[in-house]
């Protein structure tokens, strides 16, 4: 009868159940109580039953012990099996996705999981099935998202200049301002709200599909809002239609809103209401139009998209009056939490110099 391999001596019965009693795994705990009986005098017999595993279980826990101590008793992930694919195909598929596919070639406008699968088998000879494609491309870090819409015309070099030379655009307006005016950075921006309002993504059964109301009805309001995320500082109203008039009666609002002695650069695209010469700009506020179809520079997009989501998506709008209603609570539900704009809002290219 072979011997028993004796436990490290460097523990002994009480240190473990004291490590067993601190330790929030509870089949850590388990095994180390198990030893602990070994300490104590006991059977390799006794543990066995203490830890509910047959002898073997115990002579790889004591291995395990001696090795690592208690840290050998946790219980690991399994491995798994191997990847297929090797260091120099996953950065291949991550050059494929990102460049995405040709219809000509491919047959398809999107990837989908199984024509990256069969994509992999023409270009490597390598079978994968689409639950192993998808555990490989999130290791690549890609995400299933929906697309933004992007404008055949946008020119990414202008963007590109914008975000550049903001520092100086901004010295060069302090530069016309009494000594020691703080800059605050705003972004503005306006949304249409109406009846035949948009439908979120909501969580559902796999396989089914989920529905929600949707009015045909065509009566809308428009937000007019804008935010200062460095401050987490909104203004905003809502508005029956997009003019002068309009965006003058918005530029109030924020002038009221910019902290006393402070000046406000507001940054807003090239919409004919913004640059109009019948615009009244007040006078702690400086406009910088945004480069034309680059609604990526402007944070207040991202706004928009969080209130349709959260608070104005999936509604049945009955008047008017109704939409106003909606639009303002959502509205003042997004200032009542300035962390959420500083959340959306911050950009490193205007806030990180």
């Amino acid at each position: 009868m072979s011997t028993p391999i004796a436990l490290r001596a460097d523990y002994d019965a009480d240190a473990l159940r004291r490590a067993a009693k601190a330790t929030k795994d509870a089949a850590q705990g388990r095994r180390l109580l198990a030893l602990a009986e070994i300490y104590d005098g006991g059977t390799r017999t006794d543990a066995a039953r203490i830890g509910g595993v047959g002898l073997q279980t115990v002579r790889d826990w004591v291995l395990a012990f001696n090795t690592d101590g208690p840290d050998g008793l946790i219980a690991g992930k399994a491995p798994g099996n191997p990847s297929k694919l090797d260091d120099a195909q996953r950065p291949a598929l991550a050059r494929i996705i990102e460049s995405g596919p040709i219809p000509a070639i491919h047959g398809v406008v999107r990837w989908r999981l199984r024509d990256l699968a069969r994509w992999v088998f023409e270009e490597f000879r390598i079978s994968l099935d689409e639950t192993t494609v998808s555990r490989e491309v999130r290791k690549l870090g890609f995400r299933k998202l929906t697309a933004r819409p992007q404008h055949y015309a946008q020119s990414e070099p202008a963007m590109a200049a914008f975000k550049k030379p903001l520092p100086t655009q901004l010295a060069a307006i302090k530069a016309t301002l009494p000594a020691h005016t703080p800059i605050e950075l705003w972004w503005q921006d306006e949304a249409r709200v109406g009846q035949k309002n948009t439908i979120s993504r909501r969580w559902a059964k796999r396989g089914t599909r989920p529905r929600a109301p949707h009015d045909q009805r065509t009566k809308w309001a428009y937000i007019f809002g804008a935010i200062c995320p460095a401050k987490g500082k909104g203004a905003g109203l809502v508005m029956p239609w997009c003019d002068t008039e309009a965006m003058t009666e918005h530029l109030k609002e924020i002038s009221a809103a910019v902290d006393l002695g402070a000046h406000a650069v507001l940054m807003l695209d090239q919409a004919g209401w913004h640059g109009s010469a019948k615009l009244a700009v007040p006078a702690n506020i400086t406009l910088l139009p945004l480069p034309p179809r680059s609604p990526e520079l402007n944070p207040v997009e991202n706004v928009w998209q969080f209130m349709r989501d959260n608070w104005l998506s999936n509604r049945v709008l009955v008047s008017y009056d109704d939409i106003v209603g909606h639009c303002c609570d959502a509205w003042n539900k997004l200032t009542d939490q300035p962390w959420r704009i500083m959340s959306l809002g911050r950009r490193e290219w205007a806030h990180g110099f």
